[in-house]
C-alpha cells in the first residue's frame, strides 16, 4: 500500500554574514571563475571533492562549527565580500552587446537545446553537444548577449558509466537531487511558480520550470516528474536520450513546445529562437501558432513570422543522424495540434519532409526546424560543405556552395578550461586582456613573450597534477571491481609524470576510431615501452548505452591495458565527465583524435587544450581542417576520404604510428642543455597565439550575434510593424511566384566578349527575358560567372545582377550586365533568373532558378 507522505524542504542554516555564499553557489559563474573556487575550497577542502564540487550541496552539509569559524575568521570575510563584490559588479556593468547595440535593450533570444554541459554537479548533459550549449551560455553572459537558454532538468541525467571484469560498459542512474544542486524553481513577477500545460492525446502534462543563473543569462529548465501527472509522463525527463522513439518525441514536444510556452508564461517573448540541433524543432510551429491566436493570421502567414526570428544548427554529419519519427507516430501526437493551426495532418507531416508529397518518408526534425528557420548553420567549414552537399536536392537547381546552409565553427569557454596554473601565467605576461576578449590577436601575441622555462614548468606541474589524478582514479576503479593488494599497489605506479602523455578523451562512437591506435598492436607495444623515449596513453568516453559497437571498443582499449607490457602505460578512465575533461586536457601533452573523415561535424575536445599548452594530432576533420598548419600540430594524412573503410584505418594507422616515431616523440625529447624541449615549446606557443583567438565561444558568439541573431531579429521585428500587413504582402508574393514561375524563361542572351580579354577589362552582357504576369522586381536577373573546370563546367561561381532597361514590342524585358575581368584562365558565364522580394529569404523560401 502507498503511504501518505508529507514533504517539506530542507534549507541550509547559514549565519547571516555568510550569506554571500548562497549568492555565489546559485550563480554558475564560479564554473569559470578560479577565485570564487579558490574561496569555497578554503572553506572545506576536502568537502568540495566529495560533495562532487557541488557548493549548494556543500552549503547544505557543512559542519556548523566550521559556519562560527569562518564567521570570525576576518581574512576569510574579507575573499568572500571581495568575490561577492566582483560578482555584483559583473552582473550590473555593460558588456560587449551594450556598448556596441544601446538600442537593442530590450531584444530577447531564446537558446533551445536538449542538453547543457555547465558543470559536473549539474548532470544534464551527455556529451559535446551539451559542452558546446554550455560554453555557449557562458559566453553569452561574458558578451552581455540578451539570450535566455531552454533545456530539460532530468531526474536522471545521463548515465553513470562502470566497467565489469571484462572491460564491458555498465550503466546506473543515479537520481540528482534538484533541492541539493544549484537550480531554483522559477517564479513569475508576482512570486508565483511557473508550471505549463503541454497538450498530449487525451491528456495535460504539466511541467514545472527550474531556473539556473549562468553569470548573466538565466537557464529555464522544464521537468514533468509531478505528482499529478501519469506515472509514463513523470518520466518524460527521465533520461537525457533514454527510453524508445515514443519517450524521444514527447522529450522534443516538452522541449520545443513547453519551452516556448514557459518563456511566454515567464514574460519572455524572444525576437530570435535559435534550435541547437533539430531537438527543439517543435518551437517553430508553437510560435507559429502563437502568433495566429494571437493575430488572427493564417497558418502560412503565421509560420513565415515565426521563421524569421529563428536560427537553426545542425551539428549532424550524415543524414541518419537527423531525429526521424514515423507518420504514425505524429498522427498521434499532432493530429489535433494540426486542426488547431487550421492545415491538413498531411500538410502537417510535409513540414518534416524532404518530399511533403512522399508518404514514406519520415518526419525528420531537421527539416521541420530548417523549414521554421530564416539562417541554417553547420558547425565548421567542412562541416558546412558536407550538411550543403547532404540537403542538396532540396535546392536541386541551385550550385551546392549555394544551399542556404552556411556554416558558423565551434570554440570552447576558455576561462572553463584553463587551468589557475596557466591563466596566471598568462595574467603576469598577456595581462587581463586574453581573459576580457579572447579573440584579441594582439594579446595573444605576447606568447612569444614567456620565457620558455616559465611556460614549461607551468605545463609540467598540471601533468604532474594529472598523473596523480589518474592514480587517485585508477585505486577508486580498482577497489570498486574489489582487485588484489598487488593489483592496487599497480595502480599507485601507473604512469610516469615526465613522460610524453597522449590524451584521447571522447564519446566512443565507432566513426570516432578509438582503436586506430591499437591497429598494430605489437608497434604500439614497442612505442610504449620505449625506456629511453617514454610514452603513455590516457583514453577515457562513454558509448551510448544501446551501441554494441562502441562498448566494444572500450573492451578491446581495456584488454590492451591489460597487457602486461603496457599496463602501466596506457589507462583507460571511467565514468567520463566534466572533472575528468578538466584533468585531462590541463595536462596532457598531446590530444589524439581519429575520426572518419568527414563524419566529425566540429569536435571541441582539442580546441580545450590550446589555453593549456597542449598540441593536437589528428585526422583533418571538423574544426582541425581549418585549425591546422605544420607550425602549430600535426595532421593525419591529407584529408582524403575513403569509400574502403579497412583501406582507410590501415593507411591512417600506419600514418599515426610514422607521426609519433618519426616527429611528435622525438621533438618532445629532444631536449637541451637546460633540460628543456626547446622545439616542443615553440609549437606550443605558436599554437596557442594563433589557435586560441579563434576556435573559442566568444568569437563563436559574437558570430552568432551578428550574423544570424541581428538578422534574423531585424526581419522578424519589420514582418511583426503595426498590423502585420507586410507578412500578408510577403505571402501574397509568395504565391504569385509559385504559381507564374512556369511563365518564366530567358529568351537570347548577346554579350561582347570573344576568344579572349584582357585582365582589367569588362565584358557587357545582354539578356532578353519573359517574365509572364511577373513583373522586374519580382525576380532578380544575374550574370552567374567564374571560372570552368576541365568538363568546362561552372562549379562554384558568383552572381552579379543585372539592370533592367526596358520592355520590348514582344513583352520581353531587356537586362544588361557587366563582367569585370579580374584573374586569367579559362572563365564562363550564363544568365539565369531567381526570385527577390525584401522580406524573403532567397533561396531557403523560395527554392527557385531558371537558367539560361
Amino acid at each position: 500500500m502507498m503511504r501518505t507522505v508529507h514533504a517539506y524542504h530542507v534549507i541550509p542554516s547559514i549565519p547571516e554574514r555568510l550569506m554571500a555564499l548562497q549568492d555565489l553557489a546559485f550563480n554558475l559563474r564560479w564554473t569559470w571563475d578560479h577565485e570564487t573556487i579558490a574561496l569555497f575550497r578554503r572553506l572545506d577542502r576536502e568537502l568540495w571533492e566529495t560533495a562532487g564540487h557541488n557548493p549548494v550541496r556543500m552549503l547544505g552539509t557543512i559542519d556548523q562549527r566550521r559556519l562560527r569559524e569562518v564567521e570570525q575568521d576576518e581574512s576569510f570575510l574579507v575573499h568572500m565580500d571581495r568575490v561577492h563584490l566582483y560578482l555584483e559588479l559583473y552582473m550590473t556593468e555593460p558588456a560587449w552587446f551594450q556598448r556596441a547595440y544601446p538600442e537593442l535593450k530590450d531584444l530577447r533570444i531564446g537558446y533551445f537545446s536538449a542538453e547543457f554541459g555547465l558543470t559536473e554537479c549539474l548532470p544534464i548533459y551527455g556529451g559535446g553537444l551539451g559542452i558546446l550549449a554550455g560554453d555557449h551560455l557562458k559566453s553569452a553572459s561574458e558578451l552581455g548577449v540578451p539570450l535566455v537558454g531552454v533545456g530539460l532538468l532530468y531526474q536522471k541525467g545521463y548515465f553513470r558509466q562502470y566497467l565489469n571484469v571484462d572491460g564491458w560498459q555498465q550503466e546506473r542512474y543515479p537520481t540528482n537531487d534538484f533541492y541539493n544542486m544549484p537550480v531554483r524553481p522559477a517564479h513569475r513577477e508576482d512570486g508565483t511558480p511557473v508550471v505549463v500545460e503541454i497538450d498530449l492525446p487525451g491528456r495535460k502534462v504539466r511541467a514545472q520550470v527550474w531556473r539556473v543563473q549562468v553569470g548573466r543569462v538565466p537557464l529555464f529548465l522544464l521537468d514533468t516528474n509531478l505528482p499529478e501527472n501519469r506515472p509514463e509522463d513523470q518520466d518524460i525527463t527521465d533520461e537525457l536520450y533514454g527510453g524508445d522513439r515514443d519517450v524521444r518525441i514527447r522529450q522534443e514536444i516538452v522541449l520545443g513546445v513547453g519551452g516556448t510556452r514557459a518563456l511566454a508564461a515567464l514574460g519572455i517573448r524572444p525576437d530570435v529562437c535559435h534550435m541547437n540541433e533539430g531537438h527543439a524543432a517543435f518551437l517553430g510551429v508553437e510560435r507559429a501558432r502563437m502568433l495566429l491566436r494571437e493575430h488572427g493570421l493564417t497558418y502560412r502567414e503565421a509560420r513565415q513570422v515565426s521563421s524569421a526570428g529563428n536560427v537553426f544548427t545542425t551539428h549532424t554529419p550524415v543524414p541518419a543522424g537527423f531525429d526521424l519519427f514515423d507518420p504514425g507516430t505524429v498522427r498521434h501526437y499532432f493530429n489535433g495540434y494540426a486542426a488547431d493551426l487550421g492545415v491538413p495532418f498531411e500538410v502537417f507531416l510535409g513540414l518534416g519532409r524532404s518530399n511533403p508529397d512522399d508518404p514514406n518518408e519520415s518526419f525528420n526534425m531537421a527539416t521541420l526546424a530548417m523549414k521554421h528557420a530564416s539562417s541554417c548553420n553547420g558547425v565548421s567549414r567542412l562541416h558546412g560543405r558536407v550538411a550543403r552537399r547532404m540537403v542538396h536536392a532540396t535546392w536541386a537547381g541551385f550550385p551546392e556552395h549555394e544551399v542556404p546552409v552556411t556554416s558558423v565553427t565551434n570554440g570552447v569557454h576558455i576561462r572553463s578550461w584553463i587551468s589557475w596554473e596557466m591563466a596566471q601565467l598568462l595574467d603576469r605576461y598577456l595581462g587581463p586582456r586574453w581573459m576580457e576578449d579572447p579573440t584579441d590577436l594582439s594579446a595573444w601575441e605576447q606568447v612569444a613573450q614567456i620565457p620558455d622555462e616559465e611556460l614549461w614548468r607551468t605545463h609540467e606541474r598540471r601533468r604532474e597534477r594529472l598523473i596523480h589524478f589518474v592514480r587517485r582514479c585508477l585505486l577508486r576503479q580498482m577497489e570498486q571491481r574489489g582487485a588484489s593488494e598487488h593489483e592496487r599497489a599497480t595502480a599507485q605506479e601507473a604512469l610516469d609524470p615526465e613522460a610524453l602523455t597522449i590524451g584521447f578523451a571522447r564519446r566512443f562512437a565507432t566513426y570516432k576510431r578509438a582503436t586506430l591506435l591499437l591497429r598494430d598492436a605489437d608497434r604500439l607495444k614497442r612505442i610504449l615501452s620505449d625506456r629511453e623515449r617514454p610514452v603513455q596513453i590516457l583514453m577515457a568516453g562513454k558509448a551510448h548505452p544501446h551501441d554494441d559497437g562502441g562498448k566494444e571498443l572500450i573492451r578491446q582499449v581495456v584488454h590492451f591495458s591489460r597487457d602486461e607490457q603496457v599496463r602501466r602505460r596506457l589507462v583507460f578512465l571511467e565514468d567520463y565527465d566534466v572533472a575528468i575533461a578538466r584533468y585531462l586536457v590541463q595536462g596532457v601533452d598531446v590530444w589524439l583524435n581519429t575520426p572518419r573523415r568527414p563524419m566529425e561535424a566540429s569536435g571541441t575536445s582539442g580546441m580545450k587544450v590550446l589555453a593549456n599548452g597542449g598540441l593536437n594530432v589528428s585526422i583533418l576533420d571538423g574544426w582541425w581542417d581549418e585549425g591546422y598548419d605544420p607550425e602549430v600540430g600535426w595532421a593525419i594524412g591529407s584529408g582524403e576520404e575513403y569509400e574502403d573503410h579497412e583501406y582507410q584505418d590501415r593507411v591512417e594507422s600506419r600514418a599515426l604510428y610514422d607521426l609519433l616515431e618519426r616527429e611528435v616523440i622525438p621533438l618532445f625529447h629532444s631536449r637541451g642543455t637546460d633540460g628543456l624541449p626547446r622545439g616542443w615549446i615553440a609549437k606550443m606557443k605558436a599554437s596557442m597565439r594563433r589557435l586560441c583567438p579563434v576556435f573559442n565561444t566568444s568569437r563563436m558568439v559574437h558570430d552568432y550575434v551578428e550574423r544570424c541573431y541581428l538578422p534574423a531579429a531585424r526581419r522578424f521585428r519589420r514582418l511583426t510593424e503595426g498590423d502585420m500587413e507586410r507578412v500578408k504582402t510577403l505571402i501574397a508574393y509568395k504565391t504569385r511566384v509559385r504559381e507564374r514561375w512556369g511563365e518564366v524563361r530567358i529568351e537570347s542572351v548577346d554579350g561582347d566578349a570573344q576568344e579572349s580579354a584582357s585582365v582589367g577589362t569588362a565584358i557587357q552582357v545582354r539578356a532578353r527575358v519573359r517574365l509572364g504576369a511577373l513583373d522586374p522586381q519580382d525576380v532578380a536577373v544575374q550574370v552567374y560567372r567564374g571560372p570552368l573546370d576541365p568538363d568546362r563546367q561552372l562549379r562554384e561561381g558568383e552572381a552579379i545582377p543585372m539592370g533592367w532597361e526596358r520592355r520590348d514590342s514582344d513583352g520581353c524585358y531587356l537586362y544588361r550586365g557587366e563582367i569585370p575581368c579580374e584573374a586569367t584562365g579559362l572563365h564562363g558565364y550564363t544568365i539565369r533568373v531567381i526570385p527577390r522580394h525584401e522580406d524573403a529569404v532567397i533561396p531557403l523560401e523560395l527554392p527557385l532558378v531558371v537558367w539560361e
